[in-house]
């Protein structure tokens, strides 16, 4: 590394604060619920949401069965009530992994019975009654030009 007080291709100041930054990353409190990450400095209430299958209402009520004050933030809980917390998604909701497979396994179903539902899955196209002459292309995907369509 090239380093003289005059010329120095990096600047230690900066590379110090990015280091310090490091370190107090690696330092603060990270909750690990359902298998995700939760933001450390939003309210609880709030970082349950991350979770997929956690919505609002959820998260409300995971809070009132384990007596968690609203105001309390994530890096604030105790490693109990943080167990607390595990326990009760655990035990009561379906969330994550074993979400996603059975909404997967239910359109699976309906493509397999062949309803109205499971062919629109099937061919990609809007399942529940959006228009399809314009618009739609999230599920379309984009616009493929048509050959001959010139003046």
């Amino acid at each position: 590394m090239f380093d003289n007080t005059n010329n120095c291709w990096y600047n230690t100041n900066i590379l110090n604060k990015v280091i310090i930054q490091h370190i107090d990353i690696r330092r603060s409190k990270l909750a690990r619920i359902a298998g995700v990450n939760i933001p450390t400095n939003k309210r609880v209430e709030i970082a349950l949401r991350s979770i997929h299958g956690i919505g609002p209402v959820k998260a409300r009520e995971i809070c009132e069965k384990v007596k968690i004050e609203n105001t309390k933030r994530v890096n604030q809980l105790s490693d109990s009530e943080v167990i607390a917390i595990r326990e009760a998604i655990d035990s009561d909701y379906l969330v994550e992994g074993d979400l996603r497979r059975e909404v997967a396994m239910n359109i699976k179903g309906m493509m397999d019975l062949g309803c109205y539902r499971g062919l629109r899955h099937r061919r990609g196209l809007p399942v529940r009654g959006q228009r399809t002459s314009t618009n739609a292309r999230t599920r379309k995907g984009p616009a493929k030009p048509i050959a001959g369509k010139k003046k």
